[in-house]
This record gives C-alpha cells, sequence and structure tokens, in this order.
C-alpha cells in the first residue's frame, strides 16, 4: 500500500449502535459527517442488542459514506486514506465498519488505518477552534468506559484511573430502568435531574453514596450506587416527584464523584488543563461544576461539541489522520478488537 497522498481522509465508526461517517481535511478541518442513531430499533428491548446493531450498519453505512462524500465535494481520488474504529466494541459491529472501509480502501488504492475508540474520544476536543494544550488530564466518562488519562502527546496516554465495575453512563442506564424511563435511559434521567434542579423536587429526599471518595486514589466504582437506588426505591410507588428527587440525588452523586476525582487528578499531575469527553461529558451539571472548580484553581476545561461527545466519526477521522500522517497504517487483514487496552497504543511519532 501506498502511502497517504493527500491530507484529506474518510472515517468510518461503528463500535455500537451509532453508523457514521466523516470527511476530515487536515487543512480545510472537518468537511462533513453523519450520524444515524439505532435508538428506535433497541427501544423495544431496551438496550442494544449486538446482531441487530451489526445487521442496521451493514444498510446503514455505504449510504452515508456516499453522503459525506458528496457533501464534502469530495471524489475517492483526492483522499489519502481511510480510518475506522477497529476496537474495542461490539465486534459484529466493529467488523462491518472494518470491512466497508479497507474494502474501499482497496478498491481506491489507499491506506487504511484501525483506530482505538477511545483515542477518537480523547482527541475529539481537536475538533474545536480553541484545541486544548499537551500535555492535559482527560476525563473519558461515558456509556461503556470511565477513565482518567494523563495525554502526554497525540498516541502518548497514561491510565490514571478507571472504574472497577460499571461506567458512569451505564449507571445512569441502569438506574434510569429501575425508574421505568424509555430507553435511552441515560438522558431521560439527566433531563429529570434538571427539572429536580429547577425546583421541581424535594432537595435532600435522597442522598446517595460517592462511591471510593473516602479512600486515596483515582479508581472509580458505580455498581453500588445502582444498589443504593434499588433499595432507596424497593415497594414504593414510582410518582413523578419521586423520579425527580431520585434523579436528582444519582446525578449530584455521579458528578460528585467525576469532578472530584478530576480534580485530584490534576493535582496528581500538576497539569492545569482538563479534557472532558465521551458521552456523559455533554452533562451540563457535570460541565457546570468542572468548569467553576478548574477555573477557581487557575487552570482551564476543554470539551468538544455536544455532538461530538457521543459515538461520532469525526472524533475518528481526527485520530486517524495523526496516523496516517506518521506513516502507519494496516496490512490487507481485517482485525477488530473487542478489548483493546489503551495504553498498548504505538505513540505516534510524528503527530
Amino acid at each position: 500500500m501506498e502511502k497517504a497522498k493527500s491530507l484529506r481522509i474518510l472515517a468510518i465508526e461503528s463500535s455500537c449502535d451509532e453508523s457514521a461517517a466523516a470527511v476530515l481535511d487536515a487543512s480545510q478541518g472537518l468537511l462533513a459527517h453523519e450520524i444515524f442513531t439505532q435508538a428506535e430499533l433497541h427501544r423495544v428491548f431496551g438496550g442494544v442488542v449486538p446482531e441487530l446493531a451489526s445487521r442496521d450498519h451493514v444498510r446503514r453505512l455505504l449510504p452515508l459514506v456516499r453522503a459525506v462524500l458528496e457533501r464534502s465535494a469530495t471524489a475517492p481520488q483526492q483522499l489519502g486514506g481511510v480510518a475506522y474504529t477497529a476496537g474495542p466494541g461490539l465486534v459484529g459491529a466493529l467488523l462491518t465498519g472494518a470491512a466497508l472501509a479497507r474494502s474501499l480502501a482497496y478498491a481506491w488504492g489507499l491506506p487504511a488505518v484501525g483506530v482505538h475508540h477511545l483515542e477518537g474520544h480523547l482527541l475529539a476536543a481537536l475538533l474545536e477552534p480553541e484545541s486544548p494544550p499537551f500535555p492535559h488530564v482527560a476525563l473519558l466518562v461515558s456509556g461503556g468506559h470511565t477513565l482518567l488519562v494523563e495525554a502526554v502527546a497525540i498516541g502518548r496516554y497514561r491510565v490514571l484511573g478507571q472504574t472497577r465495575d460499571d461506567a458512569a453512563g451505564e449507571a445512569f442506564d441502569k438506574i434510569a430502568k429501575l425508574l421505568g424511563l424509555p430507553y435511552p435511559g441515560g438522558p431521560q434521567l439527566a433531563r429529570l435531574a434538571d427539572e429536580g434542579s429547577r425546583g421541581e423536587s424535594s432537595p435532600g429526599a435522597f442522598v446517595f453514596p460517592r462511591p471510593m471518595l473516602d479512600r486515596p486514589g483515582l479508581e472509580f466504582s458505580f455498581s453500588g450506587l445502582k444498589t443504593a437506588v434499588l433499595h432507596a426505591v424497593r415497594g414504593r410507588v414510582l410518582t413523578d416527584a419521586l423520579k425527580r428527587d431520585v434523579a436528582r440525588a444519582v446525578q449530584e452523586a455521579i458528578v460528585d464523584t467525576l469532578a472530584s476525582k478530576a480534580l485530584r487528578a490534576l493535582d496528581a499531575t500538576g497539569l492545569e488543563a482538563l479534557v472532558v469527553c465521551g458521552g456523559v461529558g455533554a452533562n451540563r451539571m457535570l460541565r457546570e461544576r468542572l468548569a467553576l472548580e478548574v477555573r477557581s484553581r487557575g487552570g482551564r476545561v476543554y470539551y468538544p461539541r455536544l455532538e461530538f461527545c457521543t459515538d461520532n466519526a469525526a472524533m475518528i477521522a481526527v485520530a486517524g489522520l495523526a496516523r496516517l500522517k506518521s506513516g502507519e497504517h494496516d496490512d490487507l487483514g481485517i482485525r477488530v478488537r473487542a478489548q483493546w487496552p489503551l495504553e498498548s497504543l504505538q505513540p505516534i511519532l510524528n503527530p
């Protein structure tokens, strides 16, 4: 395979239940991106069904690729490579995107590179006009992952702490299900919590534990919070008022835990810049809390815009472009990984 002949790439994301494609140019920035969410497909099951997700990616991805190429006025011969999510994620879903990306790259005579999904999230803030400086601390918090990372440079990451069980977004979703909220439950729970914060609840009606804040370190654990909510609502009528009270208390517990650990990470590393990314990074209360506390310490918080907090192909394009520019690319095999330690990534020599 020849090395990238231009600095414009196509990227594909299919790690879970979002099908996405994007075109990114090194000099002109993000030219086009499209996302199709499968939430309606999985709603009846109350969660993502891997086989259905894979089948829907097969239907959606190629039309999305055509759409972003058309919107960006990009012909295949203008591309310098194709990036795709190679893991971690649902293997079947990953394979659909990887197979399409690898096939297009082969047909067009382009290099292809598999991207680590979490590296995409970590670099999503680079899509913004004011990018975070390196090194910085990143709080990556989503439905499947909660971890603190020292991002030394693009491609060089040190995991400072991560969840021992449920991710924060997973806790949001599971507790929402306990309350009978519709799928996807996490955003619904946050909406109820915001209603409660506006005075539509009884402050202090519930106080839930802040997991692992009473001990040193940067690890997380959220499974006990779900259990505490289960015991608190067992045998009670789930009125709208009760749901708001619980949602407010749950959000306060999760945000307090995430923010406190993020501040500890800044202290431990001596860094001033914090990046918050992943789906839960869109949470309004978390953003407000961190912006206030980090600013009071002389630091600054950076976020991707809301549409790039959840899974998307634009973030895969950022990571893929950096790796293609350094000369990295895959062989002709199609390989994906359900599990992929972030610290196993090869550093980028010339980011």
